[in-house]
């Protein structure tokens, strides 16, 4: 498992949801699906899926939004009906795996940002871009905002 800072640019297409963080790994797939059945609506798009997550900021957070997308390579002047388009361009930490090991990915970049010394933004989205294999199986790249 590979880790590094990297600044990155996304442009981005997507609808918003909201709801408890716990139920963020049920809620974020169905919109996700919803937001597929409609791509043909996007213009200019990667096809690479993307979602973006509020980060939980303390225990007694646990109301929180995100948006499931698709990243695009241009501004868009129009967006379809009822999706957000947006940019975003920071520093972030970042490692790729398996998506069914995404809890782990997440903690051991956590862990690796603090043995590094970066500091959490917690004022800016958590990203993940989800990719296909070869197997039929799904990676994650999972962007971690830090301070500059």
């Amino acid at each position: 498992m590979s880790f590094m800072m990297i600044k990155k640019e996304f442009k981005i297409v997507g609808l918003k949801g909201s709801g408890e963080f716990v139920n963020f790994g049920h809620e974020v797939p169905l919109l996700a699906k919803q937001l597929l059945s409609r791509s043909n609506e996007i213009l200019y798009t990667t096809d690479t899926e993307i979602a973006l997550f509020e980060p939980k900021k303390d225990e007694k957070h646990n109301i929180g939004h995100y948006y499931v997308g698709l990243m695009v390579r241009e501004k868009l002047k129009e967006v379809p009906t009822g999706m957000d388009y947006f940019e975003t361009n920071k520093s972030y930490i970042t490692t790729r795996g398996n998506l069914s090991n995404v809890g782990e990915l997440h903690l051991n970049l956590l862990n690796w940002a603090e043995e590094k010394g970066y500091q959490r933004d917690f004022n800016s989205y958590i990203i993940e871009t989800y990719h296909p294999t070869s197997e039929g199986e799904e990676e994650v790249q999972i962007y971690l905002p830090i301070q500059v």
